[in-house]
């Protein structure tokens, strides 16, 4: 009688392992009849799509008039120490004890925020624990738009 038990399990057990073990799906070879089989899935992740780096917001525009007055208020203020093309060397500033910061230099534009610059614009050197011989431009602080389009310029050097 154990043997009969033995032929009524075999079949069952020879349908269990056939059915369990995973079945790699083969690819479609485009007959129609097929239907059912799934596509072969890739052993390998797809590529990511590449990444864009964040695009850098454009400074505000300033009216033609902010960047014309910001112009003038540095050519007759800023570039008698700084010089006109910001890098500290004017003759002005020849035989002063501290040399005027060079603004094209892009590790100290790094380091300073625009509320800095225009601190020093407004107050002077002294404001920020600079030399008190950079004299502020007080009368800007009525005049944001210039303000903001000197300070542009300023930041315009590092370029």
């Amino acid at each position: 009688m154990r043997t009969r038990h033995w032929l009524l399990l075999l079949p069952s057990a020879l349908l269990i392992a056939a059915c369990g073990g995973e079945e790699k799906p083969t690819p479609s070879n485009g007959d129609s009849g097929a239907g059912n089989t799934p596509a072969e899935v890739p052993d390998t992740p797809p590529a990511e799509e590449p990444v864009e780096p964040p695009v850098e917001e454009a400074a505000p525009a300033h009216s033609a008039e902010a960047i014309a007055a910001a112009d003038a208020k540095f050519a007759s203020v800023c570039a008698v120490c700084h010089g006109a093309e910001g890098k500290g060397d004017a003759p002005a500033a020849a035989g002063f004890p501290v040399k005027p910061k060079d603004l094209s230099d892009t590790a100290w534009q790094a380091s300073v925020d625009d509320e800095y610059l225009t601190k020093i614009i407004t107050e002077g050197g002294a404001a920020v624990g600079k030399s008190p011989l950079m004299t502020g431009a007080p009368d800007l602080k009525d005049k944001p738009e210039v303000l903001a389009a000197l300070v542009a310029k300023v930041r315009g050097f590092a370029k």
